[in-house]
């Protein structure tokens, strides 16, 4: 199958409440690098990748093309755009700078440093196949449903769930008309791109094998990981 162009669109308008920083969890140091360094060298240095969105926080598009686009000469970012309220309304804003319509879309929390040459490979060959497909793992644990008072409803067979990541990729016309539907009714529980694809796209997803360690960095213990994670992945790469 010939290669399609692919656009990574990479999320990077969290904030740190969770993380309990002034500092947004993305920009904070990583082996020093900014969090967000990570997922967008990754997608520089892949041959998959011909161009890159990146979707800041509100009023952060200049820091960012100055402090981590020029300052670590990422030459496929070709746009920055300002995200929206919600994830969703970020995706949204970043689906919409895409340059070419007929290929496929990578849609990346920049808070998740640890995607790889492998894990961007997998995803593709996933997508060629079924056009909408998620970065995904086993659940180690057992995953409990509750009720309102935390009542257990029931306890789901854990051979079948898994814990969902990103990249999560879609093939664009299938992703953007979906959101365009999705946009027009209430998005309030919509979490990830996948959802919005399976209720309003009328396309199953599939998952495709991510990575144990490709973590999202939202909580002081992430970090604590991530610095093992980073030693242990990138040594002396970066």
């Amino acid at each position: 199958m010939e290669k399609k162009y692919c656009t990574a669109v990479v999320l990077a308008g969290g904030s740190g409440k969770r993380m309990g920083t002034k500092v947004h969890k993305q920009y904070l140091m990583l082996k020093g690098y900014p969090v967000l360094y990570y997922s967008l060298k990754a997608f520089q240095d892949s041959a998959w990748i011909d161009e890159i969105v990146l979707v800041s926080g509100a009023g952060e598009e200049e820091y960012c093309q100055k402090e981590i686009v020029e300052k670590y000469s990422f030459s496929k970012v070709h746009k920055i755009v300002a995200g929206g309220a919600e994830r969703y309304n970020s995706v949204w804003n970043g689906l919409q700078q895409i340059t070419e319509k007929d290929g496929f879309v990578y849609i990346h929390d920049g808070a998740r440093p640890f995607v790889t040459e492998e894990l961007i490979e997998r995803g593709i060959d996933c997508a060629k196949t079924y056009k909408a497909c998620a970065a995904g793992m086993p659940s180690k644990d057992t995953v409990k449903i509750v009720e309102n008072d935390q009542k257990v409803a029931s306890t789901p067979d854990r051979s079948r769930v898994w814990n969902v990541q990103t990249p999560q990729i879609f093939q664009y016309a299938l992703v953007k008309e979906a959101y365009e539907q999705a946009l027009s009714h209430d998005c309030s529980r919509i979490t990830d791109d996948a959802m919005v694809v399976e209720a309003y796209g009328n396309h199953g997803v599939w998952l495709y094998e991510g990575s144990y360690k490709n973590i999202k960095i939202t909580t002081p213990e992430d970090l604590e990981i991530g610095e093992i994670f980073a030693r242990e992945i990138f040594g002396k790469k970066k």
